[in-house]
């Protein structure tokens, strides 16, 4: 297993079951990622920056660490 940290920023919006994320956009790095959400944070409910870990062979996800967020974001641990 082989772990990279990655950046991402995803955008949050609330539905019947609550508050829910949409879809994510990757970041070149930390800086960037926050950039990008509060550019975004104009045009959603809430938007989170933040590192994840990333199995380069299977792709999974793990470990979100919030960065930075504007409005309303929801928790990535849980399922």
């Amino acid at each position: 297993m082989s772990l990279a940290e990655k950046f991402i920023v995803v955008p949050f919006k609330r539905n019947r079951a609550g508050l829910i994320p949409g879809e994510m956009r990757q970041a070149s790095n930390g800086t960037s990622a926050e950039k990008i959400a509060s550019a975004m944070s104009a045009r959603s409910l809430g938007v989170g920056a933040y590192s994840v870990m990333v199995d380069s062979e299977t792709g999974d996800m793990s470990s979100p660490r919030l960065l930075a967020a504007f409005g309303e974001v929801g928790d990535l641990t849980q399922d």
